[in-house]
Formats: structure tokens, C-alpha cells, sequence
């Protein structure tokens, strides 16, 4: 986590930072935001299994087709499944907007100066979503190939879009995202053909470098639509016993911390 860009602090956790301490320059405090994000993401956690919901973080570099994937998924899924988005950009309510215009309901966040989201965010952000009438929701993460993977948002899966027209070597270079990914998909797919310098196999053998078998599928959404894939991965993860989860009595958390936090700025 950068100590300079400000993404150590956001709105959501700033309140933890300890007075007359300079915020992400002692191990100390960095161990508290980290522990406190973590306890309001098993919060976070609870909240969509009590509803049935699967939440999925979406990861990418800028530019790699988060957006226009949400967009033809909503499109192809939306009278089977009831589908929201939270958006995070540093300033902006671009993405949302679009979502919105493909009738689901959207939360933007704008974090600022932080370059990810982290659970207290995500926390605020659920107030302003029906929770108990949604199947999936989304969570379109900032942006960026280092610190979103460092925070629990109370996901149940991660998926790490790789873009056809960035290096093949993604996977090596930013080793901590791509572990962490459940899935990867191989956006823009539709382009390979013109690509000489994108490579899906040495991209996949970066991929299993990495001590993990995660899928990876190819994507296109917009000239020529290739969706199946990753509507059947959807599909799999919805209908996956998430009922029992839903069934369990909630455990005791430390409900506090996650009512206290400030209220997200929101676009």
C-alpha cells in the first residue's frame, strides 16, 4: 500500500487513524485499518449470505472492459436475475450512470485519492441497495492492478479481468492480484486476431506460474459478443448451495465499528 497516493486512508476507515499520528507511516496503523477492514467485510459478508446474494469483485487495469462487461451481462441475465452494481472510481459517476441506464440499480463511490475500494466503503454503500430483492451483485472495483487486491470487500469470488491489448505478461508483473482471482477473463478477446504482441498461451502459463489452477475464459462485448463462458461461470456460481449460507444463524460481530464509520461521498 502507497503511503503517498493515499490509499492507505479513505473515507470509510478514516476515523481509525489515531489523532496526531501521520496516517500509513508506522506498520501499527497500517495493522489496524487492515484488521478493522477485515472485520466490516465479514460484516459485509453476512449481510449478502442472510439475503441469498453472491457478490462478486471485479478487478482490472483501467480501460480493460469492467464496464461494457457488466453492461452485456445485465443485458443477457436481466430477466433471470436480479442484478445491482457498486462502482468505484476516484471522481466520476460515469460508469454508474451507464449502469444505470441498463435499468439496475448503482452505487458510485468516489473514493478521492484512494485507488481501491475497502469494506467500509462497500458497508455504506449497501444502505443505498435492496439487498433482499437482488440474486448478484457487482462490485466494480477503482481502477488499478496492486491495492485492491490487498482488501476483503465480504466478496464471495474475485474476478481479474486481463485485457487483450495489455502484455501477456500481466500475471507475473502483479503476481498478488492475480493470485488472489477465482477467475480470469481475457477481455476483448475479438481483438487477438489483430494483436501480434498478446500471447493467451504464454499469458496462461504466467497465470499457472503463480501456484494456482484458476480458470481463465476469453470475453468479447462489444463488435462480436462472447459471452457464454462467462454467463456459464455466472451461472454455476448462482445456482451453488448459497441457500445453506443463508440458512445459518448469524454469528456475534462487532457491529460498531461498521455503524460508526462516515458516510461515503457519493456522485
Amino acid at each position: 500500500m502507497c503511503q503517498t497516493c493515499g490509499c492507505t486512508v479513505t473515507a470509510g476507515n478514516a476515523h481509525l487513524v489515531r489523532a496526531g499520528e501521520a496516517p500509513g507511516t508506522t506498520i501499527e496503523v497500517l495493522t489496524d485499518l487492515l484488521t478493522a477492514n477485515d472485520r466490516v467485510a465479514q460484516h459485509n459478508r453476512e449481510h449478502f449470505d442472510e439475503h441469498g446474494v453472491l457478490a462478486i469483485n471485479l478487478m482490472s487495469s483501467p480501460g480493460a472492459g469492467k464496464t461494457t462487461l457488466l453492461e452485456a451481462t445485465i443485458r443477457a441475465l436481466r430477466g433471470r436475475y436480479r442484478i445491482a452494481v457498486i462502482e468505484g472510481d476516484l471522481e466520476t459517476d460515469n460508469d454508474a450512470a451507464r449502469i444505470r441506464a441498463q435499468g439496475v440499480p448503482a452505487v458510485q463511490i468516489t473514493t478521492g485519492t484512494a485507488c481501491h475500494l475497502d469494506a467500509h466503503l462497500v458497508h455504506r454503500a449497501l444502505h443505498d441497495l435492496p439487498l433482499a430483492g437482488l440474486d448478484l451483485l457487482f462490485i466494480e472495483n477503482v481502477g488499478n492492478l496492486v491495492c485492491p487486491a490487498s482488501f476483503d470487500l465480504g466478496q464471495h469470488r474475485n474476478v481479474v479481468l486481463l485485457c487483450s491489448t495489455e502484455g501477456d505478461d500481466k500475471p507475473a508483473k502483479y503476481p498478488v492480484m492475480f493470485r488472489a482471482a477465482d477467475l480470469v477473463v481475457l477481455s476483448k478477446a475479438d481483438l487477438l486476431g489483430v494483436l501480434e504482441d498478446f500471447d493467451p498461451e504464454r499469458a496462461a502459463a504466467a497465470l499457472r506460474a503463480l501456484g494456482r489452477d484458476t480458470p481463465i475464459i476469453r470475453t468479447a462485448a462489444r463488435r462480436v459478443p462472447a459471452l457464454d463462458d462467462w454467463l456459464a461461470w455466472l451461472e454455476r456460481e448462482l445456482t451453488a448451495p448459497r441457500a445453506l449460507a443463508a440458512a445459518r444463524p448469524l454469528q456475534p460481530v462487532q457491529r460498531a465499528a461498521a455503524s460508526a464509520a462516515p458516510t461515503v461521498t457519493e456522485a
